[in-house]
């Protein structure tokens, strides 16, 4: 599993012209799902996503969770995280969950997450634009393969 978590001003989602979801100050999440992801891995990233300090403090450091700052997330899942670019020019995508266990699973992320923050969504399998603007910039990536 995979989390690249932006801290954001602001972002949002469009579907098919239709904003679906849009946050404030926070974190935009893109998370991608591999097929041997559980929930367990899921909620290991969970914690670790929600106690990031990366938004300063009143002496300009990095030491403020997305709590402190009474934060939002917008959580988008995005298969393209498992991008196999290892052979020629076009990516393979065999490293991904199937569709079935990933939407399963992005949605027990939302569900924990909704239970200590606001949180907003993507369309999962949509084609989504995404808008956002990066805040520092600050991009972290959470790596199942590097924490659990």
């Amino acid at each position: 599993m995979k989390f690249v978590i932006q801290k954001v001003s602001h972002a949002s989602v469009t579907v098919e012209d239709q904003v679906i979801g849009k946050i404030g100050r926070g974190f935009l999440v893109l998370i991608g799902i591999a097929e041997n992801d559980t929930k367990e891995i899921a909620d290991k990233l969970i914690k670790k996503l929600l106690g990031l300090r990366i938004f300063e403090d009143e002496n300009g450091k990095t030491n403020l969770s997305l709590r402190d700052v009474d934060g939002q997330l917008l959580l988008v899942s995005q298969f393209t995280l498992y991008a196999d670019c290892r052979k020629g020019n076009r990516p393979s995508f065999t490293n991904t969950g199937n569709p079935t266990l990933a939407n399963e699973l992005y949605e027990y992320i939302i569900t924990q997450c909704r239970t200590q923050f606001p949180v907003e969504t993507g369309s999962f399998g949509a084609d989504m634009k995404v808008e956002l603007l990066n805040d520092g910039p600050f991009t972290i990536i959470l790596d199942s393969a590097e924490l659990c």
